[in-house]
């Protein structure tokens, strides 16, 4: 179950390799021999016929689990971005520079902190949930002063808009995935992952020209921008596929339970991206 996601790639419950009972590694249901285990002297007694992958202490993942550890983590982020709503200015008919500043502080700030834990949490082994929850407080800073400009620029109830139409995707996606039996090939895989990173790589480029005083035109409210928001939120859909492809292997696998923390991450980053860009084209919608 090889995976080209940085979220799960880093992972070896997904990817198959753990240790069973014995401390022997297991990668793909065979059992080798594990290092130190040479000595039949320090070999375990451990409980013949215990499932791999799992932590006896906490059992395996579930659905369940990943339901509720995705709750939490959502919980967080919204709290976050409700306090950010209410703490910074209300929004009037005109706003001064300065409460613009505010707003584009708390984006700024709470963007590249979630950024950087992103990173953190996509490239390590061990998933840590005070990283998720962190990741998820700061997402929320950036998310709710991101929200609270686009209400001020266009008001209407355009957030609660992109807020239903989120959820509603991830409900499409998750019915059609289930309904029509989709199936994740490696080349599907390797296509999406491969389109994130280059649509990242051009958000940052967009940023350093940005400081230039440049303009690619991809995050303005225009044509450019409205495809580029409309292939962004194509690609958060497939991005969900993959997170549900990767919860359905793990919990057929018997993953331990702390892998559910990798799930939600994976699932609140698809989510995220899908709302920042269907909030975009609603934006370019109205103008």
């Amino acid at each position: 179950m090889q995976s080209n996601n940085p979220v799960f790639r880093n992972s070896d419950e997904f990817n198959g390799k753990s240790t069973n009972a014995y401390g022997n590694q297991v990668t793909g249901g065979a059992s080798y021999p594990g290092y130190g285990q040479s000595d039949p002297s320090t070999w375990g007694t451990g409980t013949p016929g215990s499932p791999t992958h799992t932590d006896a202490a906490t059992g395996p993942m579930t659905v369940d689990s990943v339901v509720q550890k995705t709750g939490v983590t959502l919980v967080v982020l919204l709290v976050a971005a409700f306090a950010t709503w209410v703490m910074t200015p209300t929004i009037a008919n005109t706003m001064t520079q300065a409460q613009l500043n505010q707003l584009y502080g708390a984006m700024t700030i709470g963007g590249l902190g979630a950024f950087g834990l992103s990173m953190v949490n996509s490239f390590k082994r061990v998933i840590s949930p005070a990283l998720v929850l962190a990741f998820a407080a700061l997402e929320g800073v950036a998310l709710g002063a991101f929200s609270k400009f686009f209400e001020y620029q266009y008001g209407g109830g355009i957030v609660i808009q992109a807020v239903i139409g989120t959820f509603a995707a991830f409900a499409g996606t998750l019915a059609a995935y289930k309904f029509f039996d989709i199936k994740v090939s490696s080349k599907f895989r390797m296509g999406v992952i491969a389109a994130m990173f280059g649509m990242v790589g051009l958000m940052m480029l967009q940023l350093v020209v940005g400081l230039f005083g440049g303009d690619l035109g991809i995050s303005g409210l225009t044509g450019i921008g409205f495809v580029f928001s409309l292939l962004g939120l194509v690609l958060g859909i497939f991005m969900l596929i993959l997170d549900f492809d990767f919860v359905e292997n793990g919990v057929r696998a018997g993953l331990p339970e702390r892998e559910s923390w990798r799930a939600a991450f994976a699932l609140t980053v698809s989510l995220v991206w899908i709302y920042t860009n269907l909030l975009r084209i609603l934006a370019v919608m109205r103008r």
